[in-house]
């Protein structure tokens, strides 16, 4: 694959090495954004406790670039408020991995996308007064 040789350190290794995979159990979010028909697919979950993200996991489907952007803000939301994380954005994370090629931006966008989705559902069950026990 010649794709790698355009890839930094920080984004292969937060491929060969991702961080915070899995599910998280009872997520207070979730969004799942993607196509398997195109081949990139993220699932990401959030724990949040009085307004701050207190954990966040990933499963992630598709290219390098789609996993490392995943992996990356996983660890880029951790510990913040959801002011903080409203305000991060796919280029705040490409520029994390130390740079993504034109054609990969797209994975960037995934990431920020399922950010997005996770938040919003977030907020709608905060709104119905919805909680964790099923």
């Amino acid at each position: 694959m010649g794709d790698r040789r355009d890839y930094s350190e920080r984004l292969l290794d937060h491929y060969r090495n991702p961080r915070n995979v899995g599910d998280l159990e009872n997520p207070d979010a979730v969004a799942m954004v993607g196509s398997p028909y195109h081949g990139d697919v993220v699932r990401l979950s959030l724990r949040i406790v009085e307004g701050t993200v207190v954990d966040a996991r990933f499963k992630a489907f598709g290219c390098a670039a789609a996993i490392a952007a995943s992996s990356m803000t996983t660890e880029m939301v951790r510990g913040r408020s959801l002011e903080e994380v409203e305000r991060i954005t796919n280029l705040q994370v490409a520029e994390a991995l130390g740079g993504l090629p034109k054609r990969k931006i797209h994975c960037s966008i995934l990431a920020e996308q399922a950010l997005r989705e996770a938040l919003a559902s977030y907020r709608c069950r905060a709104a119905d007064g919805s909680s964790n026990a099923g």
